[in-house]
This record gives C-alpha cells, sequence and structure tokens, in this order.
C-alpha cells in the first residue's frame, strides 16, 4: 500500500512541477533571441566559482558562510533524498553497496545537518531578529523567505528522524561503512537499547520528509527561491569576458521594427528574462546602489523582480491569446518600473559586480531608457540642450566645436592633420578639451608626455565626443552616429594606440568602438603615467610638505575595466604621500553620481550622491582627494564646496589652496607639479 501510494505522489508531484517548469520555460522563450554560447571555457570557470564556490557571497564573509553551508549541505543531502524516494519503490534500498561511497553518503547527512541548522539559524535571526536592511522586502518576501527556510528545517530534522530511527530498527548496529555520529548519538539517548516504537516513527518521518521535499520543490516556481534552479544556469549563460560591461548596439537599420528599446517583456531578450527567475531577492545590489544609499526611488533589486511579474503577469495571458500581440492590462515601462527609477541609475555597475547570479541590471535599464527617448521622445528637460548640443556642437555642452583644441595653445602638440606619424593618439575628450578646470589636467598630463619623450598627436577639432553620455542616456541613435564618424576619423589616419584621461572615454573606446570597426589599443593616462615613472622617464620630487591624500575610484575605470593599481602606484611614486583610503575603496567604492548622463540632470530626491562621498573623502582626515576622471574632479568639487556650505566639511583638518577651497587634484596634477627639473 505504501508503494502504491507513493507512487502517486511521487508522479503528481514531479509532473505538476514540471508542467509548472515548463511554462516558465515559455515565458522566457517568448523574449529576443540572443547568443549566449560564446567562450564555453570562461562560462564554466565562473560555475565553478562564482555558483559552486560562492565568490561572489563571500564577499560579504558572514552572509556568503551561511548561505555557503546552506547551498552545499542542500545539495549534499541529495543522495539521501534519491536514496529516500527509491525507498518509496523499495523499503530494503540503500546505499551501503557502494562501497567507502556510503560512509561520504551517511557522514555528509550528519555533519552538515548540524551545519544547516546552525546556517538557518543565523539567517533567519539576521531577516527576523536583527532585521539587515538588504533583507527587508516588501510584498511576500519576507514570508517567503521565511516558509522557505522552516521547509528547510523540516527537511534536515525528518531526515535526522528517519537515521536515529534506522539505527534502532538495526538495534544499534551500523554497517561497516556507515558513518552518523550524530543520529547514532542521538538514537542511543532516545532509545537507550529498547527500540518498540522506532519502526512506526520511522514511517512518520520518511513520509514527512518525502512530502516535505516534494512540497519544496513544487514551491520553487511560485518564489523567489526559483533561483536555486535557474541560479547556476544564469552564471553560466552570463557576459562572457569579451563582452563583460559593454552595452550591446541596437540595430537602427531594421525597417521592419516599430519601436526601439524596451516598453515590456517581449523586446527584452530571453536572457533577459531569465535573469527576472534567477533573481534571489538578497539586495545585495540594492545595498550598494548609489541612488538607493541616498533615499531615491531607483532600487536595482525592483527593477529586476518587476520584470519576473510581468513576465508571470503577460507571459499566460499572451501564449492563451495564441500568441496575439494584444495583451490587455499594463506594460512593465510605467506601470510596473517607473520613469523617475530609470533616470535615477549612475550606471556604476555595483548592483552587476555584487550579484551572486550575475544578472545585468545596467542592460536592462539602458534598453528601457532607449525606448523612452527613441520610442517615446519622453526625457528630462535638462537633456534637451545636452542631445541638442551633442548633435550641433559634438559635446553635451554648448561649446563652440571650433574652440575644441584652444587648451593646448602654446605647449607645441601638434594635430593628426598636421603631422599623423605619432605613435599615440591623445584623446582628449569633452571635458579636458572645453572645462576651464579639466583643461589644467589636460595640459599636465601633455606636459608629462612632452617630459617622457612620448611622440603622440590630437585630433584637435575632428574630435568629437566619444558617445558614452548619449548612449547611457537611451539616445542611441546620437550614440552611434558619433562613434561611427570618431571610428572613420581614427581609421583614416590609421590610429593604433589611443591614450585618454576620461574613463568614459577609455571605457567607450577600448570596448564598444569594436562594435563599428574601431580596433584600438586604448589606455587610461593613469597607466601611462605609472608606466613613464616606472621606467624611469621622468623623475619625481618629494613633496616640500607631507601631505595625506585619498583616491576616489571612478566607476568607469575601476569596476568597469580593473584599474586599480595604477593610479595609486602614481600617487605612492611621489615622495612625501600618504595614501589613505575611504572606507568604500577599491571594488567596493562608491560612484560620484555622475555616470549614466547624471552629469546633466538633478539630483532632486533624497540626498546628493556626490555630497555622500564627499563626506567619506572628507572622513579620511586627507588633505588632498585625488581623482583621474573629469566627472568626479566636478562632482567632489561640488559635493565639497556644498558640505562646506552646509557647515558640514571638518575644515581645521584641510589643506587648503589660495581660494580657500579644500583641494581636490587629478593625478596627472599632482604628479606634474612634482616633476624634477631635469625631466621639464
Amino acid at each position: 500500500m505504501k508503494t502504491v501510494i507513493f507512487s502517486y505522489v511521487f508522479i503528481g508531484a514531479l509532473a505538476w512541477f514540471f508542467r509548472n517548469i515548463g511554462n516558465i520555460i515559455s515565458w522566457i522563450r517568448l523574449g529576443k533571441a540572443e547568443n549566449r554560447l560564446d567562450a564555453v571555457s570562461g562560462r564554466l570557470k565562473n560555475v565553478l566559482t562564482i555558483a559552486f564556490g560562492q565568490k561572489k557571497l563571500l564577499r560579504e564573509p558572514l552572509a556568503g558562510i551561511i548561505h555557503f553551508f546552506i547551498f552545499w549541505g542542500f545539495n549534499l543531502f541529495l543522495f539521501g533524498v534519491i536514496e529516500t524516494f527509491i525507498q518509496g519503490f523499495c523499503p530494503s534500498f540503500d546505499f551501503s553497496g557502494s562501497g567507502w561511497f556510503y560512509v561520504l553518503v551517511t557522514g555528509v547527512q550528519d555533519i552538515f545537518g548540524l551545519i544547516v541548522l546552525a546556517a538557518i539559524g543565523l539567517a533567519l535571526f539576521r531577516r527576523f531578529v536583527q532585521r539587515v536592511g538588504r533583507l527587508q522586502t516588501t510584498g511576500k518576501g519576507m514570508a517567503d523567505a521565511a516558509f522557505v527556510l522552516v521547509l528547510i528545517i523540516i527537511v534536515v530534522i525528518s531526515m535526522f528522524g528517519q537515521n536515529i530511527n534506522h539505527i534502532a530498527l538495526q538495534n544499534f548496529q551500523l554497517k561497516w561503512n556507515e558513518f552518523r555520529p550524530v543520529s547514532y548519538f542521538f538514537s542511543l539517548r532516545i532509545y537507550g537499547f529498547s527500540n518498540a516504537p522506532a519502526a512506526f516513527n520511522y514511517e512518520v518521518f520518511w513520509w514527512l520528509h518525502t512530502l516535505t521535499v516534494l512540497t519544496f520543490l513544487n514551491y520553487l516556481p511560485f518564489s523567489k527561491h526559483f533561483h536555486i534552479i535557474s541560479s547556476v544556469p544564469n552564471v553560466f549563460l552570463a557576459k562572457s569576458e569579451a563582452k563583460k560591461n559593454i552595452i550591446a548596439p541596437l540595430d537602427l537599420e531594421d525597417e521592419s521594427a516599430e519601436s526601439f528599446g524596451v516598453a515590456d517583456i517581449r523586446q527584452f531578450t530571453w536572457k533577459q528574462l531569465l535573469d527576472g527567475f534567477s533573481c534571489t531577492e538578497c539586495g545585495r545590489c540594492t545595498s550598494v546602489c548609489p541612488a538607493a544609499t541616498t533615499g531615491k526611488s531607483l532600487s536595482p533589486r525592483k527593477i529586476i523582480v518587476d520584470i519576473r511579474k510581468r513576465t508571470q503577469e503577460f507571459g499566460p495571458v499572451f501564449l492563451a491569446e495564441s500568441m496575439s500581440e494584444r495583451v490587455a492590462g499594463n506594460t512593465l515601462v510605467h506601470n510596473y518600473i517607473t520613469d523617475k527609477e530609470l533616470w535615477q541609475c549612475t550606471t556604476c555597475n555595483a548592483c552587476v559586480q555584487e550579484c551572486p547570479v550575475m544578472i545585468e541590471h545596467v542592460d536592462a535599464v539602458v534598453d528601457m531608457r532607449r525606448n523612452l527617448v527613441l520610442t517615446e521622445s519622453s526625457f528630462p528637460a535638462e537633456l534637451n540642450s545636452v542631445f541638442k548640443s551633442l548633435e550641433t556642437n559634438y559635446t553635451p555642452w554648448a561649446f563652440n566645436k571650433a574652440d575644441r583644441a584652444n587648451w593646448a595653445e602654446g605647449l607645441g602638440i601638434k594635430t593628426m592633420a598636421e603631422d599623423p606619424s605619432g605613435e599615440y593618439l591623445f584623446w582628449v575628450g569633452c571635458a579636458g578639451s572645453y572645462d576651464n578646470r579639466y583643461k589644467k589636467v589636460s595640459r599636465a598630463f601633455a606636459g608629462i608626455m612632452q617630459a617622457a619623450g612620448m611622440d603622440f598627436r590630437i585630433l584637435g577639432t575632428e574630435e568629437k565626443c566619444n558617445g558614452d553620455t548619449a548612449r547611457r542616456l537611451g539616445n542611441e541613435y546620437l550614440a552611434q552616429t558619433m562613434m561611427r564618424e570618431n571610428v572613420e576619423t581614427l581609421n583614416g589616419y590609421n590610429v593604433k594606440k589611443i591614450v585618454t584621461a576620461c574613463p568614459h572615454c577609455y571605457n567607450s573606446l577600448k570596448k564598444e568602438y569594436k562594435q563599428f570597426g574601431g580596433n584600438f589599443e586604448v589606455y587610461h593616462h593613469t597607466e601611462v603615467i605609472e608606466k613613464v615613472i616606472a621606467d624611469g622617464k621622468i623623475k619625481l620630487r618629494s613633496l616640500e610638505t607631507p601631505a595625506k591624500v585619498t583616491y576616489h575610484d571612478s566607476c568607469y575605470l575601476g569596476r568597469y575595466n580593473d584599474k586599480y593599481d595604477a593610479p595609486r602606484e602614481s600617487l605612492l611614486a611621489v615622495g612625501g604621500v600618504d595614501l589613505v583610503e575611504m572606507e568604500r575603496n577599491k571594488r567596493k567604492g562608491f560612484c560620484c553620481g555622475a555616470g549614466g548622463g547624471r552629469m546633466f540632470l538633478e539630483d532632486v530626491e533624497g540626498t546628493r550622491i556626490n555630497e555622500e562621498r564627499a563626506r567619506e573623502a572628507l572622513d579620511t582626515g586627507a588633505e588632498v582627494i585625488g581623482s583621474a576622471c573629469p566627472f568626479c574632479m566636478t562632482m567632489l568639487t561640488d559635493g565639497v564646496k556644498a558640505l562646506k556650505a552646509a557647515g558640514d566639511a571638518q575644515d581645521t583638518t584641510l589643506k587648503r589652496d589660495d581660494e580657500g577651497k579644500v583641494i581636490i587634484k587629478d593625478i596627472a596634477e599632482i604628479v606634474f607639479e612634482q616633476l624634477a627639473d631635469n625631466t621639464r
């Protein structure tokens, strides 16, 4: 009778599970096609290190260790679960005939069983007693987490219950390859040497274990814990290293396209929909988001969860109407995700970096911005002048394109038009060409290159904005126009090596220009400075008065391109520099607030991101704040100025320049000022 009942329960549970999995797969397939099977070896490495090795989770040690043991404990229980299911059809079955392997199976159950119970206890404490901020969710999130954790507790306890009673039924005699120290201990304490009720108790725990596992399995498709199934595939299918942190271009020449960007589910790729079903709702993305942490509406977690919710709403209706485009009700953008949320993103990539299952939040945000700009012509009013200036002046500011090379007057720098034979092209960028403050950086870096004997040229008036701002703001048409024109100019001069002082230019020229035929060796100016110092091509004096210096990591140099050491090594090469790090630095660095086109938008909700970062810089007690990005310099300068006006800055501890302001300098300026006389 037991076998018959179990057969119906087991087959029914599996049928229901696979039916629901099939539904989810059919919804995900509504997304557009995309190839995610390139670079298989790199993908397998990610699975081993990130999915199985829990590399990203362990960046936060306590939470990472808790999850590590729950994850591996549950996986290692799999053999015990399989054994239990087989016993439903053949009650006398066990793995004892597998020899020494059975020692591992039984030992893991006992040892990891206790570890998993302890880990779940800590997880419940952190979520419901300590109430860790990123773990607090709205809606059914908290109940969902509690329910699943309780189910796991029941699975483990019922597993122990089976083993304890199994030992009693064997008259407390373990097989030669059976290792159950915990279960044996409790079996003796509970039963002594009498096993009278053990047979009945064993059946109770066997059914409890079996039904709980099947309940857990069938709850997954309706829960955020579906990531137990989808996270490993999602990690495997994440962007390959060659495409990492790169925005994919739109096909603007597709005459059949009725819209561009993403307004609803079918305009996402299937992988972006899979991201929604892989989200663990752990909140790591939102906890590091500069917009979310300064009190704004944007939450990267909510963006991804909303994609999942909309897919769950849209998919069944769409498929029921025989693939009709008519789906009554909401759309993803506007109804689930507001315009305001999308425009608050700085594209700093902190969310992507922290996500333990490799979700690509920034791509989704940019795709939805593209729809707002290109299809709906709906964007903040401040961007009208930005887009207009980019179209007419090839810079986001209203400067005359004829003045682009004025910064270099008197320096004896040749343009490519005058002499294209230089080894390097110095890509100056819009800020380096027009912004009065950053023109000083351009001149300082040019001076370093000249002192080092580097053979370089500039484009002068032929240089145009690199297109990063337009692309991240969703104006893909404008971005591609500038990118293609720049590539044509660069290839026309047969440019091979480019150096730039702007991380946004650096990232675009190095990675995204390849999409349009621009294949160049691209260096950030801090890389060049570090190299000419290391090669002895320039010599530096020590500071007359030693100074504490803190360095702010640019997101597009650090997180996007893993360049953390060159700026610091360049600073430390200057004698007298005492480098002090901010609390959030390197891979955990905090955005200045200017990326993703936010440089040209006002912070109207919550506190200002740049002030948050400026306050953190001041808290180090440093006398100089070093930067390596024009946007970062502007934002930090404005942030310190605002804090000073509000009386928040610790004026007595800060070194000041002649105007009484906190010193904020680019790495190039700090190095250039300390060039020894014989290298000038």
